[in-house]
């Protein structure tokens, strides 16, 4: 395998720096300490390269939290002028990476990505009649640092960019000598690249030809129980002895027809689902996020922001049924409504209580309709959610719901002006 060389230079680069700067900002700008570094940019990038000629760059400086979605999980998020760093790491970087995958990895890849996975193992959900689901338990926290610094070693020979590399990890720990920290983007690229030792084994060594892996999540599709059997007990032998790693739990081994949860979906032979734990997660959000914004804690830019990438999500599986009616019942302020100025509009849904009774249809007036994409029904929602509406939120009453007209400029054609709250695509 040809080893990378003379990488440090590069990204050392004053251009590769500020374009570094550009990627670590983006969507952050308004933040105070992304404006102190902008305020002396300059001298933070002069600084900055200054390190990394050297090899002696600043890491370890951390926000942590935790997080529950849907597990619980702590965050690590980064300084941003170590942010930087990483951009820079990986401008250069990316690309060796990428070389060494296999095109049966979809995490952390450009052009790839969790749909792109759904559709390959979707494929082999028609072709084959089992499927082993496998996962490594607290895959993160339980990286080896030695094992991963001796795979950078064999794929990078610039032992400037190596010894970064190796501050990098050294600087979180889970446990002595294990761990890579959530959140942080060295660590996404380590993480999935480290794995790619498991996809080389499967596809060269054991020569299975259906295989697909999202991070540390992978699936093996053949045609009986018994050949998959002898699959899973080789991988598990893989994992404990080359990465020091282990499954989750007892492998999944099952029958497609019966159905298989990846990456939030739920995969049959014809047909791809929202897994339960999904309309879950899109209910309690939605609730949560549209109480937030009632209560005034968002504007309704950041209100669109949080809501249109829970659509994005749910839309690439059957749900039509299921989105109707959870907009109807728990997303007051999206259902059906595409405003010309949606500052304006839902400035005043919010405050005038007389727009939640029933209205009467202005003369010459197209009915108000739900924009929802027409795709194959799926299961509606239960009425076992156990959700309830945020104390602030006003009660809205079915029938004047859906017998009301549009709101005052609202406008139901592509050609809008100004920010759309939702997806037209509801």
């Amino acid at each position: 395998m040809k080893r990378e060389g003379q990488l440090l230079e590069r990204i050392a680069e004053p251009e590769n720096l500020r374009l570094a700067f550009h990627k670590a900002c983006r969507g952050k700008r308004e933040k105070p300490a992304v404006r102190a570094y902008q305020q002396r940019l300059d001298t933070h990038l002069t600084a900055l390269r200054a390190e990394l000629l050297t090899g002696e760059v600043t890491v370890g400086r951390c926000h942590y939290f935790r997080i529950h979605d849907p597990k619980e999980r702590l965050i690590c998020a980064a300084s941003f002028g170590e942010r930087v760093l990483h951009h820079a790491l990986m401008n250069v970087c990316e690309p060796v990476f990428e070389r060494v995958a296999v095109p049966d990895s979809f995490a952390c890849r450009t052009g790839k990505g969790r749909l792109a996975a759904i559709e390959r193992a979707s494929g082999y959900v028609r072709g084959h009649g089992w499927f082993l689901k496998m996962d490594v338990r607290k895959y993160f926290e339980s990286v080896d640092h030695a094992v991963l610094a001796g795979q950078l070693a064999r794929k990078f020979k610039d032992a400037a960019v190596l010894r970064i590399f190796g501050r990098i990890i050294a600087s979180y720990e889970s446990a002595p000598g294990k761990g890579l920290p959530i959140g942080n983007l060295t660590s996404q690229y380590f993480a999935h690249f480290h794995l790619g030792a498991v996809d080389r084994f499967i596809k060269e060594t054991l020569r299975r030809k259906a295989y697909v892996r999202y991070m540390d999540d992978f699936v093996v599709w053949g045609d009986s129980a018994a050949e998959l059997g002898q699959v899973e007990q080789a991988i598990g032998e893989f994992l404990s002895s080359e990465l020091k790693l282990a499954f989750k739990a007892k492998p999944l081994l099952n029958r497609t027809a019966h159905g298989m949860d990846f990456l939030g979906y739920r995969l049959f032979p014809r047909r791809v689902r929202l897994a339960r734990r999904s309309k879950v997660r899109f209910q309690r959000k939605l609730v949560a996020y549209e109480g937030s914004f009632l209560a005034g804690d968002w504007t309704e830019r950041e209100l669109q922001q949080r809501v249109s990438p829970l659509l994005a999500f749910i839309q690439a599986a059957e749900s039509e049924d299921f989105r109707r009616v959870t907009l109807r019942r728990f997303g007051r302020l999206a259902d059906g409504l595409q405003p010309r100025d949606p500052w304006g509009q839902l400035g005043q849904r919010r405050k005038q209580p007389a727009l939640c009774q029933s209205q009467q249809q202005h003369p010459g007036q197209p009915q108000q309709q739900h924009r929802v994409s027409m795709c194959p029904s799926s299961t509606c929602l239960s009425d076992d959610a156990g959700l309830t509406r945020p104390a602030s939120r006003p009660s809205w009453p079915e029938a004047g719901l859906a017998n009301s007209s549009a709101p005052p400029g609202a406008s139901r054609t592509a050609e809008n002006s100004g920010w759309p709250l939702f997806p037209k695509t509801l």
